[in-house]
């Protein structure tokens, strides 16, 4: 998309390529109400992507704010009769399955049920359900949800999935479609659930090859931004997915070597999670590795942020980037809800690189590299002392923070360095009896012993 106000750092065109039609039309929206680019070429964009789906009324909206003064094209109204036609053709297909499954009988089974092919058995047999009425089921949702009625599609494709396997041909798209419904109705519980579902598939079905296993994972991350994002506890499992290690030596992480190969773009939101988490210094380490890494294909002012306080100790590179931050919060769809907090977060961290460095620290000269008067960095600080946040005292007459010792004791020290020890042999203990417990081991452990 060519625009003459093109926003800096801006990525939509980037995420877009991962995301379905109706969760970009959310960022084309977004774009519009921020005022990013100019409004007629959101306006063709939204037609454009509108062409391909059932929502007519959208598009008929869309094309009289484009343009006022003309007479709208034949072609609208042919495809609105079209889509009315198409779905009561479908909701004559569905009546009598979803007349099944509003039974007593029924319902019951499917409660106490957790075997689909079982389910579909007793149906068969008792109700006379046929796969081609599960079929039906199935172009009902995705109808529905080309239409933009989310609802209706959320609850035939839950239908769908109770009477289909994971070899039935339509059930990944189900998942998909499931995982789309309950994001754009918001739903963001519903939506978490059908995302472990989801990743879970795909992480464990034997029949994806490497090319397509990067695919499927590469796009599950992108539209898990819009739970991590919403969701209350979304920011620790975003830094889980990418960051958290089962086994201290535990060297495959697949999430992260997909925002490695295809998409380092995704680094921007690890390391908003990360610098806005509570136990930040817990995964810095990590996060300034992968920065560095992937530093040669995707930078901007978060990360470089980052790398500036991190890596090169620079603290006025790094109040510089920071006030550019304020840029991208501003122009990004997820991140835009986050900028207060963010900046209050990296200011504190700031201060505890800048405290790790210095013993006694003018308050003029903090204010300068927080981006903050004096005042100001002076009752922030006071602030931090009262909440137990930082071992401090304030010398008023000289204008100075004085740091308290921060020297960790010989116990703490060997207490830290035998954890990840522990681990090791918590996790090979368990591998070891997992593999015991298959007849041949059991059978190879009673002859060795």
């Amino acid at each position: 998309m060519s625009s003459t106000r093109m926003a800096n750092w801006e990525l939509t065109s980037r995420l877009g390529k991962f995301l379905d039609r109706h969760l970009v039309l959310t960022l084309l929206e977004f774009l519009s109400s921020n005022q990013i680019y100019d409004e007629k070429e959101l306006l063709l964009g939204k037609l454009e992507m509108l062409k391909n789906t059932n929502m007519v009324d959208f598009a008929i909206d869309v094309y009289k704010k484009l343009y006022p003064d003309e007479n709208l094209p034949t072609e609208f109204f042919e495809n609105r009769q079209r889509v009315v036609a198409e779905l009561k053709e479908l909701e004559k297909l569905t009546e009598p399955v979803l007349a099944i499954l509003v039974q007593d009988d029924v319902s019951q089974q499917i409660a106490t049920t957790r075997d689909s092919r079982q389910l579909f058995d007793y149906l068969k047999m008792n109700h006379g359900l046929t796969s081609e009425m599960i079929d039906s089921l199935y172009k009902s949702a995705k109808f529905q949800y080309e239409c933009g009625n989310y609802s209706g599609a959320a609850q035939y494709l839950s239908s769908h999935r109770l009477l289909v396997s994971q070899n039935d041909k339509n059930y990944l798209s189900n998942l998909w479609g499931k995982l789309a419904s309950e994001i754009l109705m918001q739903q963001w519980e519903n939506a978490l659930e059908d995302f472990n579902r989801l990743r879970d598939y795909i992480d464990n079905y034997q029949h994806f090859s490497a090319l397509q296993l990067l695919q499927q994972r590469t796009w599950l991350i992108h539209w898990s931004l819009f739970i991590y994002f919403n969701h209350s506890q979304g920011r620790d499992m975003l830094i889980d997915m990418f960051l958290e290690r089962k086994a201290s030596y535990q060297k495959q992480q697949p999430y992260l070597n997909a925002v490695q190969t295809i998409c380092p773009h995704i680094i921007r939101y690890l390391t908003t999670a990360v610098i806005t988490h509570r136990r930040r210094r817990e995964y810095m380490k990590e996060l300034v590795k992968v920065i560095q890494q992937e530093s040669y294909t995707y930078r901007d002012p978060i990360t470089e942020f980052v790398e500036c306080l991190c890596v090169n100790f620079d603290f006025d590179g790094a109040q510089k980037k920071l006030r550019e931050c304020v840029d991208v919060f501003n122009n990004d769809f997820f991140l835009i809800a986050l900028q207060d907090e963010f900046i209050e977060n990296a200011r504190l961290f700031v201060f505890e690189v800048f405290c790790q460095i210095h013993e006694c620290i003018s308050i003029n000269m903090l204010a300068d590299k927080l981006n903050m008067t004096p005042e100001e960095a002076e009752r922030w600080i006071v602030n931090l002392i009262r909440q137990a946040r930082l071992d401090a005292k304030i010398d008023s007459k000289l204008g100075h923070v004085v740091m308290g010792t921060q020297a960790v004791s010989p116990y703490q020290q060997l207490i830290e360095k035998t954890k990840a020890m522990s681990i090791r042999c918590q996790v090979l203990t368990m591998n070891i009896e997992k593999r015991l417990q298959t007849p041949e081991r059991v059978a190879w452990a009673v002859n060795e012993f």
